[in-house]
């Protein structure tokens, strides 16, 4: 039974809900790497604040579910303590409407994502490297750029799920 599960994917994949509920069904912490990285106001936190705080909740516990795709902290804190990888590659539209209707929420419900930081119109849909935009450049960089990473640890078990239904399965048999 995997107890360091580490949970990657663009926005929209469900990365978040999956984390929570397998750090539930395993009763290990979950831990959202948005919340280390995105601190008040939306300040982005120094990489050595945000590699220094994710290595302590790490060594909090002796198995935790993390959440966040960010290759700083995967390649030199998560990886190499990992027993498994869960990339959520699921298809472009299941993606872009599920953060769709997340974005649509939060937006109404001023809901608080992190650090008191709340989701508005302009950041999702208006900016520069829009929350969309962000997406989708990202799913295709990543997908050019995990199976390299995940190549250089051969000792974690890498889980790759293409669909909702295939998530549902392999959260089901673990």
């Amino acid at each position: 039974m995997p107890r360091r599960i580490v949970v990657v994917g663009v926005s929209g994949n469900g990365k978040t809900t999956l984390s929570g509920r397998l750090a539930a069904k395993l009763d290990v912490p979950h831990i959202e790497l948005d919340s280390y990285q995105h601190l008040p106001g939306w300040v982005q936190a120094t990489a050595e604040d945000f590699l220094r705080n994710v290595e302590a909740e790490l060594n909090r516990a002796d198995g935790w579910v993390v959440d966040g795709s960010y290759t700083a902290a995967l390649r030199y804190l998560l990886l190499p303590r990992a027993d498994t990888v869960v990339w959520l590659d699921l298809p472009m539209r299941v993606f872009l409407s599920r953060l769709l209707r997340r974005t649509i929420r939060n937006i109404a419900t001023k809901r608080d994502m992190f650090n008191g930081n709340r989701q508005t119109i302009r950041f999702a849909f208006f900016a520069k490297d829009s929350l969309f935009s962000w997406a989708i450049k990202s799913h295709f960089r990543r997908r050019r750029s995990f199976p390299k990473l995940f190549s250089e640890y051969p000792n974690v078990e890498l889980v790759r799920l293409r669909s909702p239904r295939a998530v549902e399965r392999w959260f089901q048999a673990h």
